[in-house]
C-alpha cells in the first residue's frame, strides 16, 4: 500500500514507529546482565505486558533522571527472575519517557488527594508490578494492590503484604473487590494505569458502572490511548512478540463518559506529557517528539469523579 492509500494514522504510526526503530538503536539497555537469562517466570497474553512498565520505569530510574526516580523498580527488575531480552530493546529510546511521565502524574494525583484526605483508601487496579505505593507513601493510608490470582501469587513472594498494604487477588470485573475495601469514610482514590486499553467499550463501561454503584463521590485516575496511540502501541507489542495481545479501548475526551452515567464528572484531562520538563541533555530530538505526542493526544491522563 502507498503512503496516498494510507489513512493519516496509519501513515504517522508507520512513520513514528521508524522514528522509534532509530531512537531504539541509539539507546543501548542498562541491564545487559538480564539478557539472555533464563526466565523463571511463565506468564503469557494480558499477564505478560506487566513487565514493560516494569522495565521502563527501571530505566528511567538508571538514567537519573530528575523529574522520576523509582529505585523500587530496578530492585524488582534485578530479582524477579524474567527474561526481559525480547523487550529490553523496545523499551529503549523515548518510549520509557512515556512510562515515567505517566507515573510521575499519577503520583501527583494521588499525593494530592491524600493530602487531603490522608487516610483515604486507596486502590491499584491491575497492579502488576506497580510500586506507586513506595513513592507516595504517607504513612497512614491504606493501599489495595488489585490483579488476577496468578499475578498476586507471583507479587507475594517479592513484595510482602504489610498492614496498610494488601493484596486482592481477583478480576477487575468481579465485583466482589469492592466490598474488600475498608475505611471508605476515609475518602476512596483509585488508580488504572496501563489497564482499561486491553478491554473492549463494554467492559470498560461495566466496570465504570461498577465503581458508580459502590463508590459514591470517589475519584479514579486512569490513561487511555487515541486512535493512533492505539496503533502504535499495538505495533510495539507485536515487534516484542506479543501477538496475543491487543490494545482495544480508545479515548481522546473524557466528557463522551458522561454520556454513559450522570454521576461521572470530568475532574481534569491532560496528554502525558504535560509539565513534564524539556530536558535539554536529551536533545532537540526529544522535545520535539514530547510536542508531538501531546499536540496529538495520543497518550492522555484522566480524573474523573464517579
Amino acid at each position: 500500500m502507498s503512503a496516498s492509500q494510507q489513512s493519516p494514522e496509519v501513515y504517522a504510526a508507520v512513520k513514528l514507529g521508524s522514528a522509534l526503530e532509530t531512537a531504539v538503536k541509539k539507546h543501548e539497555s542498562g541491564f545487559h546482565h538480564l539478557e539472555g537469562a533464563k526466565s523463571k517466570i511463565h506468564l503469557e497474553g494480558l499477564e505478560e505486558t506487566l513487565f514493560i512498565p516494569l522495565l521502563a520505569r527501571a530505566k528511567m530510574t538508571r538514567e537519573h533522571n530528575s523529574f522520576f526516580s523509582d529505585p523500587k523498580s530496578t530492585e524488582l527488575v534485578e530479582q524477579v527472575g524474567y527474561d526481559f531480552a525480547k523487550i529490553d530493546k523496545m523499551i529503549s529510546g523515548y518510549l520509557p519517557l512515556i512510562f515515567g511521565a505517566r507515573a510521575k502524574q499519577f503520583d501527583d494525583k494521588i499525593r494530592a488527594y491524600i493530602t487531603e484526605h490522608p487516610r483515604a483508601s486507596v486502590v491499584n487496579i491491575g497492579a502488576g508490578f506497580d510500586t506507586t505505593f513506595y513513592r507516595i507513601d504517607n504513612g497512614t493510608v491504606r493501599w489495595y494492590d488489585l490483579d488476577l490470582p496468578a499475578v498476586i501469587e507471583l507479587r507475594k513472594k517479592l513484595i510482602p503484604e504489610t498492614d496498610r498494604m494488601q493484596y486482592i487477588a481477583k478480576s477487575l470485573f468481579d465485583q466482589s473487590w469492592c466490598k474488600d475495601i475498608e475505611n471508605v469514610e476515609n475518602g476512596v482514590f483509585i488508580i488504572s494505569c496501563g489497564v482499561l486499553a486491553w478491554f473492549n467499550e463494554v467492559q470498560v463501561k461495566q466496570f465504570f458502572l461498577m465503581l458508580v454503584d459502590n463508590f459514591p463521590d470517589g475519584e479514579i485516575v486512569f490513561d487511555a490511548a487515541s486512535k493512533l496511540g492505539t496503533l502504535i502501541s499495538n505495533y510495539g507489542l507485536r515487534r516484542m512478540g506479543m501477538k496475543k495481545t491487543t490494545a482495544k479501548w480508545e479515548l481522546r475526551d473524557a466528557n463522551e463518559m458522561t454520556k454513559w452515567y450522570r454521576r461521572i464528572r470530568v475532574i481534569d484531562q491532560f496528554p502525558c506529557f504535560k509539565n513534564i520538563p524539556r530536558e535539554a541533555a536529551r536533545g532537540r530530538s526529544t522535545k520535539i517528539w514530547m510536542d508531538f505526542v501531546d499536540k496529538l493526544k495520543m497518550y492522555n491522563v484522566f480524573y474523573i469523579q464517579v
